[in-house]
């Protein structure tokens, strides 16, 4: 009996004892289950959080997330430096904290859980939540922000060379010029990066990309530029001196240049403009068939009409506008006259009179200089007037000599030897008159020519001697 009561005691104590240790431990588990911080060694994204709570670990968190600083550099140099609160980027402390606070609850979620928590700690990563200001990145990231002032680009442009007489073209700079917007697409995607990192990251540079800066708008190598240069090369050498006597026109690439245009990719002359130089050269230098001002020996102004202006040059514009076209593509310098129609016998820019003989009807004289000097000069008959036979007035050119050469007038067979032939206009000329004994005063109005100017024969011999084909002839009243 004893021995029962012995043992009966030694269950109660037992039991008793087992109670208690049940009582303690469901007290510590009561204690656990309801903790209000993390168990010993559990981390959240890395951070060692043990036995604090989520209000503590949010503020752990929000400033480390926070911290990171991206600085956006230029050859390795700082040209700004932003944290993402600058950037309009925060922690959104609401979010994370009911994160955090999950995170605790989880780590009761089961006994099992729990007890392996109590034991070994938990681990949690958690997604850290950020708001964002789009306005803020836009205010602060600007090319004016940054540190260093932009360098503005140079367009690729053509450049004259006095000395080779050509072009060639200097290449474009390639500025820092930046766009507010390339730059701060560049740094958001960093920033977004960093807030969608699992774990805190460190501060990170960013180097400005070349492909990043501006270009210049017209490069080195634009077809444009380049059919440019090519084109003015192909003609800026060309170099035309138009000869008038001592006076001189030269056309240099000055004019040409503006006569170039591109149409279609390629470079081109115009035609209208060569065309309109050409006349406007012609209007400036031609005397033929255009109202005449003379001075006469005597001092007088005579004017002849264009019609009765039958002397002089005149510029083929037709043939000009080829001859010009050719010499510019030529490229090279040409001195010579223009290309004309009719050609006086010599000239000193407008005055084309250095040689000319001259006769005052009215005064039955003449007169011929040659090279600004008084060859000879002679009373002389010109046409009669009682039969209508009057020698012509205007200005003509000799049109050719011939001695000895007959005469023989209209409507007449018989001709009349003469020894100098100079004929002008119609049938009419210059020619000695052997026969006559006396010239001068009014023997032309009763007993005058059929319209030659009839000349001593010394007279004749010295102007036939001396006179050249085409030499004007200028007869007035």
């Amino acid at each position: 009996m004893k021995g029962n009561k012995a043992v009966k005691i030694v269950l109660l104590a037992l039991l008793g004892a087992l109670g208690v240790a049940v009582a303690v431990l469901v007290s510590y588990l009561s204690r656990e289950w309801n903790r209000t911080t993390y168990f010993d060694k559990t981390t959240i994204n890395g951070f060692d959080v043990s036995e604090r709570k989520p209000e503590d670990v949010l503020h752990i968190l929000t400033d480390a997330y926070s911290a990171p600083k991206i600085t956006l550099t230029e050859g390795g140099k700082e040209e700004g430096a932003w944290t993402l609160s600058q950037l309009g980027y925060t922690v959104d402390q609401s979010k994370l904290l009911a994160g955090l606070q999950d995170a605790l609850k989880k780590q009761r979620a089961s006994i099992p859980i729990l007890l392996d928590g109590i034991m070994n700690g938990n681990e949690f990563t958690l997604d850290i939540p950020f708001s964002s200001d789009e306005g803020k990145i836009s205010s602060v990231v600007t090319a004016a922000s940054l540190k260093d002032p932009r360098v503005e680009n140079a367009n690729a442009e053509l450049v004259y060379d006095e000395g080779t007489k050509t072009y060639s073209i200097k290449p474009e700079v390639q500025g820092t010029q930046l766009d507010d917007g390339d730059i701060q697409k560049l740094v958001k995607t960093e920033a977004e990066k960093l807030v969608t990192s699992a774990k805190p990251a460190g501060d990170v540079n960013v180097e400005i990309p070349s492909d990043l800066y501006k270009k210049p708008d017209v490069l080195s190598t634009d077809e444009t530029l380049n059919l440019q240069m090519n084109t003015y090369n192909a003609y800026d050498q060309a170099v035309i001196t138009y000869d008038f006597g001592t006076q001189k026109e030269v056309l240099d690439w000055n004019t040409i240049k503006d006569w170039v245009f591109f149409q279609d990719g390629q470079g081109m002359l115009s035609e209208e403009k060569i065309r309109a130089y050409v006349t406007s050269l012609a209007a400036k230098y031609n005397t033929i068939y255009y109202t005449r001002t003379f001075t006469t020996t005597g001092g007088q102004q005579i004017t002849f009409t264009d019609s009765e202006n039958n002397y002089g040059y005149l510029v083929d514009e037709d043939g000009e506008y080829q001859q010009l076209l050719s010499d510019i593509q030529s490229n090279t310098s040409v001195e010579r006259e223009p290309v004309y129609s009719y050609k006086g016998v010599g000239r000193d820019g407008t005055n084309d009179l250095l040689e000319y003989v001259e006769i005052n009807i009215t005064q039955q004289h003449l007169w011929f200089y040659k090279n600004g000097q008084l060859v000879v000069e002679s009373n002389v008959v010109t046409g009669n007037v009682s039969k209508k036979q009057e020698t012509q007035t205007g200005v003509f050119p000799i049109a050719y000599k011939q001695s000895p050469a007959t005469l023989i007038p209209s409507n007449e067979t018989n001709g009349t030897p003469v020894q100098y032939w100079m004929p002008f206009y119609d049938g009419q000329g210059l020619h000695d008159a052997s026969w006559r004994t006396a010239f001068g005063g009014n023997i032309y109005q009763t007993n005058g020519s059929h319209g030659c100017v009839n000349l001593p024969p010394a007279v004749a011999a010295t102007i036939y001697e001396n006179i050249d084909t085409g030499t004007p002839v200028i007869l007035y009243k």
